[in-house]
């Protein structure tokens, strides 16, 4: 039997805090593919440093560098996390859960975040991430990386998203792109303040699709779009809140594409709409992100790392067992639902 044909692919991943360690495993998994070439990345926060470190290391050593970095990346961040005052209570440990909303020092910092501004202190909650990017991501061999890199952030003043491309890119641009309001100071660029790009953009789909020849881009979702029930809690009440804003602007782009692929036949001259109506969209997300709760986000335990890189892999491989032929011949996620209203 033949060995399948190569496959040009792009990558749009979500951010969502410690959970982008589920996006880790993907990303192990699709490297391991020698047919899928990765044309580009569109990222935001955890997704634009998950996909910063992959694009650096591809580029000075392939598949297999860009793997390890992504390990050791993740690694730096479970140690930086290690003498936060974020852990998980003596009974959540018992127990096995993941999450901190028992923890004494995660409730006085959910409190804290409700009343006071990162203004209000004198640090304004210094980053610890900048230090692990700077050992992480090499800029310099990012800035001609071959793999496309687009990083979304959210201009504070105009409220409008801003993409940063490879030649732009610095730790700024990334803290920039995971930048919570509540928790940190907008970071200053060219003299402009930002915010995370889920509030704009999570991620960002429209450069992968003006900028890209590839027609087929597989979502990494993180944020879950769809949950049971009614929030009832105002923890519940929030994190749903900001799990609906930063999907919003992803389903917008997501009914314009299916939007332009209903009227392709009347615009078949247009070029550009051709393109966005012709793009076939993949999706690779869990049930298990729709069980963790908000909390976890900020939980960087190795161990918890490590189960959400498996997850990550186990259902990338589902993925390729089930659609891997897909690629490059159909969607295997029906945006036509979003014209009809469901």
């Amino acid at each position: 039997m033949s060995e399948p044909s190569s496959q040009l692919i792009d990558l749009a991943l979500q951010g969502g805090g410690s959970h982008g360690a589920f996006t880790w495993g993907v990303l192990d998994r699709l490297l391991e593919e020698p047919r899928l070439h990765i044309e580009a990345i569109s990222g935001t926060s955890a997704g634009a440093m998950n996909g910063a470190v992959m694009v650096a290391a591809h580029a000075a050593g392939g598949a297999a560098a860009a793997r390890t970095a992504l390990e050791d990346f993740w690694r730096r961040v479970s140690q930086a996390a290690a003498f936060s005052p974020l852990q998980r209570s003596p009974m959540d440990r018992l127990l096995g859960r993941w999450s901190l909303d028992r923890s004494p020092a995660y409730l006085a910092f959910d409190f804290m975040a409700r009343v006071f501004s990162p203004y209000d202190f004198p640090l304004g909650a210094l980053n610890p991430l900048a230090k692990v990017l700077a050992e992480s991501v090499d800029f310099a061999r990012l800035a001609t990386a071959p793999i496309k890199l687009f990083i979304t952030a959210t201009n504070v003043r105009t409220g409008r998203p801003r993409v940063f491309r490879n030649a732009e890119m610095s730790p700024d641009v990334l803290l920039a792109s995971a930048c919570l309001p509540t928790m940190f100071q907008a970071v200053e660029i060219d003299g402009e303040a930002y915010w995370d790009g889920g509030y704009s953009g999570n991620p960002t789909m429209t450069p992968l699709i003006e900028e890209c020849v590839s027609d087929d881009t597989i979502i990494v979702g993180i944020n879950p779009v769809e949950r049971p029930g009614i929030p009832k809690t105002a923890r519940d009440i929030l994190n749903r809140l900001n799990e609906v804003s930063f999907n919003a602007v992803l389903l917008k782009e997501l009914r314009m594409m299916a939007l332009l692929r209903r009227v392709a036949s009347a615009a078949a001259a247009d070029a550009g709409v051709a393109h966005w109506s012709q793009m076939r969209v993949h999706l690779i997300r869990s049930e298990m992100m729709v069980e963790l709760d908000s909390s976890s986000k900020l939980n960087a335990e190795w161990a918890f790392l490590c189960l959400l890189r498996d997850e990550g892999r186990r259902v990338a491989d589902a993925f390729l067992a089930a659609h891997g032929t897909d690629l490059g011949k159909r969607s295997t996620l029906d945006i036509d639902r979003s014209l009809d209203g469901k």
